[in-house]
């Protein structure tokens, strides 16, 4: 199949360019798109400074070699330049566009940009064959021309931090603002507490909030303003403040507040930080401080979600570019249910612009109904999480006890999702108790009841504040937690953890004809930098160590280039390769081992010749990932030990173990919206088991992009118990993307 395409390209010319705002991730997909158009035997161009490079010609019109985007993967920005081109809009600036690209011989284009940028390359696409008549009449091509290039065929890649883009549930560049966001507000957190101060914090978004409202839920904002949703109250300012007032009173020692730059009114009035900050002085009585984000929100190196959706999205461009007929409409590569798919372009234009139109016109609703349902259920969950308080428990109610504890090795995530999972729970009006220690905090009978503040600024720590160990329950144990459990009327459990969580709950499941107390609905949330758990595709805690890899290996490959040398990084992962092969596609290295597939004297023969080939041939750096569980004869040592013999006289090689690291610092922006939406269904899910009387135990997790409950008694179905990992690994069919990104064809 890759040889038939390959074929059918040999002639093909295409051309990359990036156009309109930059994006932190522009780099990787552009990358991608050189390295993969190169492997199927097409030949490709950048065209520098967007569409003006396009209308200029000449040297802003450069064929691309493999070697012309080395070390561009970690690099914020864009190395080919982009800029909003007036000239483009204009019908004679679009003219001269057409001809320098079949002056080039060039037949297919992709455009990495937002809206405005794709825009623009469909209105070219659809002038072309008119565009190529008028250079035909006026002199400036031939007949022959005209004939040989009737048609361009555009793909889009959406590059937009504001990730405004319809149909695709992520852009390229949101990720990395997020993690500028929640880092600011992280740190303006921690001053505002010293002091009990508030602060307003203005972010990016002018008609989409998608910014302000996960950077919110993330840092645990107290209140936030975004364009699709204006305050549904005339007299919103008094409601926020006497709400802010009411969380200093409940004991908070700081306000956060952000705001998207387009938030308004429900009469369509800029609502501007100035704004907000008087209100706040006059109805607190402080002084209340604005910190402005700008453009730090669009730069510096982008995050490893970033990397690797940008590398995906330019490799399913190319593929794309490349199998397209010339008649076929242009479409925009994009991502739904953590898989990249295919979109018509002008569709998801036009329904991009009909949220702003739906802005302008104040049509308020259908602006928030043409969001991802995503963007609604945080919205939804995000005004339960600035409550001061709970909602007063109506009289009557019935009062569900629910435990919640953390199980197994630490993982980045687990308190925000403890957070969200005591709000929610005493919001409902329900009476939630913290277990320490994990399951052998249970047999101890370590159980308190929490409040609204026992669970404050929890939502950006790592670690775990509940405790947590990788105990899985036996013998006597189990009669203790049952005593436990009955002592202290338990009558629901969410366990947040990794593999030693779910053997826990799989044990109680099984010991329930011996333990009647274990008839309690109970439910799993996957926290587990390994990613490796049954019924789901990610787990909490992964994203943030595949940052944390990348962030060391960014600085071991800058302490690298200089001398040539070639480095052995070993990562966590046990016997799940998830970190290691995503770590691997998020950093550039050329070779990774996976305990997957383990190791053979072959293949470290094999990397042996290609290092040196590599060395030989001017190469200064080399960087091998290896997961820690890959194979046990041949250890991290020994393969350095191996690379130092054979490389002698051409490059050196050091290791670095990586190790507790990647288990450490606070979560990612990522992980602390996934463990917030994650924590909320499971609560739900446990509280409407009680009220129907059912006791299922099961595991939640997102798949297929749909967050699904499975029945635990699936589990040894679903697991490969033996190394501890899930029987379906989705991620295991991007290996052919990591290599291709890595090696030449000739290699």
């Amino acid at each position: 199949m890759v040889q038939e395409t390959m074929d059918a390209s040999k002639t093909k010319r295409i051309a990359v360019l990036t156009s309109g705002g930059d994006a932190p991730g522009m780099n990787a997909a552009i990358r991608a798109v050189v390295r993969t158009a190169i492997t199927y035997g097409a030949q490709v161009y950048a065209v520098y400074e967007g569409y003006n490079g396009l209308i200029w010609g000449g040297r802003y019109i450069r064929p691309m070699d493999w070697d012309s985007v080395g070390g561009i993967l970690q690099q914020g920005g864009t190395i080919i330049g982009t800029a909003r081109s007036e000239e483009f809009r204009t019908r004679a600036g679009r003219r001269k566009a057409a001809l320098n690209l079949v002056q080039h011989g060039i037949n297919g284009l992709i455009v990495i940009g937002g809206d405005g940028s794709l825009i623009g390359a469909n209105v070219f696409r659809s002038e072309w064959p008119e565009l190529l008549r008028e250079l035909l009449e006026g002199g400036e091509v031939t007949a022959k021309v005209t004939t040989e290039y009737p048609n361009l065929n555009i793909v889009g890649v959406v590059a937009s931090i504001d990730n405004d883009f319809y149909g695709t549930e992520m852009t390229i560049g949101a990720d990395t603002a997020l993690h500028r966001i929640t880092e600011a507000v992280d740190a303006i957190a921690s001053t505002a507490a010293s002091h009990q101060r508030t602060f307003v914090v203005k972010v990016m978004g002018r008609n989409c909030g998608y910014l302000a409202l996960f950077g919110a839920i993330a840092t645990g904002a107290d209140w936030v303003l975004i364009p699709e949703s204006p305050p549904d109250v005339e007299n919103w300012q008094e409601v926020m403040v006497k709400r802010l007032r009411a969380g200093r009173k409940a004991g908070r020692r700081d306000n956060i507040v952000i705001l998207a730059e387009g938030a308004r009114d429900r009469n369509g009035k800029y609502i501007g930080s100035s704004d907000v900050q008087r209100v706040l002085e006059e109805g607190l009585g402080e002084e209340v401080r604005v910190t402005v984000l700008g453009h730090v929100q669009r730069g510096g190196r982008p995050s490893a979600y970033d990397r690797n959706l940008a590398t995906l999205l330019g490799y399913q461009a190319v593929r794309t570019l490349l199998s397209a007929r010339p008649e076929d409409e242009p479409v925009v590569i994009g991502m739904q249910a953590n898989r990249i798919i295919r979109l018509p372009l002008m569709e998801c234009v036009q329904n991009t612009q009909a949220v702003t139109q739906a802005i302008e016109e104040k049509h308020y609703e259908k602006a928030m109904a043409l969001r991802d349902p995503s963007f609604h259920d945080a919205f939804d969950t995000l005004k339960t999480m600035v409550r001061a308080l709970p909602h007063p428990v109506e009289e009557g109610q019935r009062r569900f006890r629910i435990g919640v504890l953390n199980a197994g090795a630490p993982a980045p995530g687990m308190n925000t999702a403890a957070r969200a999972a005591v709000r929610i729970g005493l919001d409902r009006g329900h009476i939630m108790l913290g277990i320490s220690n994990g399951f052998e905090g249970l047999a101890k009978g370590q159980v308190q009841e929490m409040d609204w503040t026992s669970v404050s600024g929890w939502a950006s720590l790592g670690g775990s504040m509940l405790g947590t160990n990788r105990v899985i329950p036996k013998g006597k144990d189990l009669y203790s937690i049952a005593r436990t459990i009955e002592d202290h009327n338990i009558e629901a459990l969410l366990v947040i953890g990794g593999w030693s969580g779910y053997v826990s709950v799989y044990t109680l499941l099984q010991e329930r004809p011996n333990f009647p107390a274990f008839n309690i609905p109970i439910v799993c949330l996957p926290a587990s930098i390994n990613n490796n758990l049954p019924g789901s595709e990610l787990s909490i805690g992964a994203d943030t160590a595949l940052n944390n890899i990348v962030d060391a290996v960014d600085k071991i490959k800058q302490s690298a280039v200089a001398t040539r040398r070639c480095f052995v990084v070993e990562v966590m992962g046990h016997n799940c390769g998830y970190l290691a092969l995503m770590g691997g596609l998020a950093t550039g290295a050329e070779r990774v081992y996976l305990p997957e597939e383990g190791i053979t004297l072959a293949d470290l023969q094999e990397d042996v010749r290609n290092l040196t080939h590599g060395f030989l041939s001017g190469k200064r750096l080399g960087l091998v990932i290896r997961n820690e569980y890959a194979s046990k004869a041949y250890s991290t040592h020994f393969m350095c030990a191996l690379y130092e013999e054979e490389g002698k006289g051409v490059f050196d090689v050091r290791s670095a173990i990586l190790g507790h690291l990647q288990q450490g610092g606070n979560p990612s922006p990522f992980d602390r919206i996934l463990a917030t939406r994650l924590a909320r269904l499971c609560i739900e899910h446990l509280i409407d088991q009680r009220e129907k009387g059912q006791t299922d135990v099961s595991c939640i997790g997102l798949q297929g992009g749909k967050i699904l409950f499975h029945d635990m008694r699936d589990f040894d179905r679903m697991s490969d118990l033996v190394h501890q990992r899930p029987r379906n690994q989705w991620w295991l069919q991007l290996k052919g993307v990591a290599h291709i990104m890595a090696h030449p064809p000739e290699t």
